[in-house]
């Protein structure tokens, strides 16, 4: 998502006024400390927790694993198992084989067609003795659609609930029952390179970095505060929008293009984001031919798509996986824009399954 302006602004000034280093006691370091103090206590009243227990990363899958990995090992009398949906980041899903091949034990629990997780299977699984940590993701990264974290943190019971609330902290709802929260700036229109990550007070959590790591760059950190204080402050007219064009883009894909799956709750769902795939159609060359007509969009995992290996999720759904476009809509995003797509896009398709004899 492009940097909001706000999050550019403050960027900007940040660098200007921020650049010491906070941990000194020169009057530029003292500046410096009151600029992350305040970035930390947006974050601390946002989240509902102490400031002491909001800690900047390098980025979303950093605080993700620092989250998984200090909670297991401070855990470790409570039990070895983690519990996660199947529809995990893949920040997660990697913890969780390590974990397993460290002597723990990880049990996935799987989704129904709409992405959402089976409640039934999540409350039993959980209940299992050993059960260290559970793991729900708080809006499907893929798909959009909204999980019911407040139900699944019912069931929880004692058991700490992590939820990874990247693609709802800025136009979605954040839940309000967790143990651990992580997030990531660059999903609300924050700078790259800032994850957060909070821990309710009393929850257990050791810190699986060695001493003397430092937090995220200060002026980041600072622009992160202010792009999701200014994302929170139009949430409500951009959601609004957004959703409408995001419809628009489901019913027209869906009426004029032949062979093609939209996925995802049409309801519960994020505001800004929608994913289909299409029969016949290889997700790379229509990436690439979309991207010659100037849409930015993805294709294949959201959290690999460097390698486009298929989505872990629509696998997980039992959805279609061949040509899978991901779309992301953002502030900037017009509705002439998404009128320019539908009017492209079934041509697009059609020439290329044309390519390959279809």
């Amino acid at each position: 998502m492009p940097l909001h302006p706000a999050g550019r602004e403050a960027l900007l000034a940040a660098l200007e006024d921020g650049w010491a280093d906070p941990q000194r006691l020169y009057s530029q370091a003292r500046r410096a400390r009151q600029l992350l103090d305040a970035a930390r206590g947006f974050f601390s009243d946002f989240l509902g927790v102490p400031a002491s227990q909001v800690t900047f990363t390098a980025n979303g899958t950093a605080a993700v694993q620092a989250a998984v990995l200090g909670a297991l090992a401070a855990r470790r009398r409570f039990g070895a198992t983690l519990v996660h949906s199947t529809i995990e980041h893949s920040s997660v899903l990697h913890c969780a084989a390590q974990h397993v091949r460290g002597g723990g034990k990880a049990v996935p629990v799987g989704v129904d067609r709409l992405g959402r997780i089976d409640l039934d299977e999540w409350t039993e699984t959980v209940k299992e003795p050993g059960v260290a940590l559970a793991a729900l993701i708080s809006a499907s990264h893929e798909v959009g659609t909204v999980q019911p974290v407040e139900l699944a943190a019912d069931a929880c019971g004692e058991v700490p609930l992590l939820v990874d609330a990247s693609m709802s902290a800025g136009l979605g709802e954040v839940p309000g029952k967790w143990s651990y929260l992580t997030a990531s700036a660059r999903k609300w229109g924050g700078p790259a390179g800032v994850g957060v990550l909070a821990i309710r007070k009393g929850a257990r959590w050791v810190s699986p970095w060695p001493d003397g790591a430092r937090e995220a760059d200060l002026p980041s950190v600072v622009a992160a505060a202010a792009a999701l204080h200014a994302v929170r402050e139009e949430a409500a007219e951009q959601a609004k929008r957004l959703s409408a064009l995001i419809d628009r883009i489901r019913v027209g894909v869906a009426r004029n293009v032949p062979d093609v799956e939209v996925v995802g709750d049409p309801v519960d769902r994020l505001p800004h984001l929608v994913t289909f795939s299409c029969l016949y159609v290889d997700g790379e060359a229509l990436l690439h031919a979309l991207d010659r007509r100037g849409f930015a969009v993805s294709s294949g995992s959201s959290c690999t798509s460097s390698t486009l290996q298929p989505s872990h999720v629509l696998a997980a759904m039992g959805a279609l996986t061949h040509g899978n476009i991901r779309i992301c809509l953002h502030r900037d995003t017009l509705e002439s824009d998404v009128d320019r797509f539908l009017a492209e896009l079934p041509g697009i398709v059609r020439e290329l399954r044309a390519e390959v004899g279809m």
